[in-house]
């Protein structure tokens, strides 16, 4: 007798509503327990079948059944082949070049929402600590120029510069060489009082503009963009009956729906994490009062040249924390070969 794609259904059911339960499973629990639609009385001749076949029994007198060994190996293989399938779903996935980085990491939290049934969230990347790559000033008109900042992971910052007197190609070449000979590579914090007077004397009349052109320098380098945050699977707070309260979970789905609490997580647990990247708050740890009676697993990304996210887990406080964490892991490292080869 072949096993069809229903009689998998309801195996895979059996025994997940076993591993959930440890009790024989009867047939009135698997139609309420799949999306099959199917009549109890027709439920009970597929599971005869399975029995049938040696997939499940029935223990003793109970009107339950139970997986075999056979059943479990079917169904560890199966789902073994499913977590491939995933892999590689997700490597296509992460293949989206950088451009793309908004759908990328839309995809990635659909998935991990899908992969754990957990809510899922991420940060789009950010540079810290950033350093200098490059200055460019051009002219704008006689009175004024154009200072192009370019910091860790290609953020540029463009600022408008008013002159007192008009520079030509040569003077703006000078200045050019002179700033990013002594600046490029540097952090805000690397570009100290002695450097600035130092910098501003052998630019000697133009004096006034390489004081401005480093105030911007300062500011492009600490400036911080708004966080973006992307997330996915907040109804999936309504699988889990201690989370399930009507006001735990709307304040739950308010906060992921207003992000700013979201985004100071992220950031906080980036700083704290460990040598691994990953973090985990479990009840009262996590910072996020409306999380209390969740636990929260984080961990850092980073896609080369200083720039990092953060990508978490929300769950009850009863997660399947292997099974989160080495989905992290999974996508730390991912998204590290991806950019590695970029």
């Amino acid at each position: 007798m072949e096993l069809d794609e229903r009689k998998k259904k309801i195996l895979q059911a059996v025994i997940r509503n076993y591993l959930e339960t440890g009790e024989p499973v009867g047939s009135r629990t698997i139609s309420k327990y799949t999306d099959l639609n199917l009549s109890s009385a027709t439920i009970r001749n597929e599971m005869a079948d399975l029995e049938e076949m040696g997939y499940i029994v029935q223990p003793h007198t109970s009107a339950g059944r139970i997986p075999s060994d056979k059943g479990y190996r079917l169904y560890v293989d199966t789902m073994m082949e499913e977590k491939e399938r995933e892999v590689v779903e997700m490597k296509e996935m992460l293949v989206e070049r950088q451009d793309k980085m908004e759908t990328l990491l839309k995809q990635i939290v659909k998935v991990l929402a899908r992969n754990t049934q957990y809510a899922t969230m991420i940060s789009a990347p950010q540079s810290k600590g950033n350093k200098l790559k490059l200055i460019q000033l051009s002219r704008v008109d006689e009175n004024q120029i154009l200072a192009v900042i370019v910091t860790e992971g290609n953020v540029i910052r463009n600022n408008i510069l008013t002159v007192n007197e008009g520079l030509d190609d040569e003077t703006l070449l000078k200045l050019n060489i002179l700033l990013n000979t002594h600046l490029n590579g540097l952090s805000a914090d690397e570009i100290n009082l002695g450097m600035i007077s130092a910098l501003k004397q052998q630019a000697g009349i133009h004096s006034d503009i390489v004081g401005e052109v480093i105030d911007s320098v300062a500011k492009g380098i600490t400036a911080q963009e708004d966080l973006e945050i992307y997330t996915s699977g907040t109804n999936n707070i309504f699988r889990y009956p201690e989370l399930a309260d009507q006001h735990k979970a709307s304040e739950l789905i308010n906060t992921f729906e207003e992000k700013q609490l979201l985004g100071e997580l992220l950031q906080e647990s980036r700083s704290e994490g460990d040598n691994t990247g990953i973090q985990v708050y479990i009840g009262e740890e996590t910072p996020v009062q409306s999380m209390r009676d969740c636990s929260v697993v984080t961990a850092t990304y980073e896609l080369g040249d200083g720039m990092k996210g953060t990508i978490g887990i929300v769950g009850p406080k009863r997660m399947d924390y292997d099974k989160v964490v080495g989905t992290l892991r999974t996508i730390q490292t991912q998204l590290d070969e991806l950019y590695r080869k970029d």
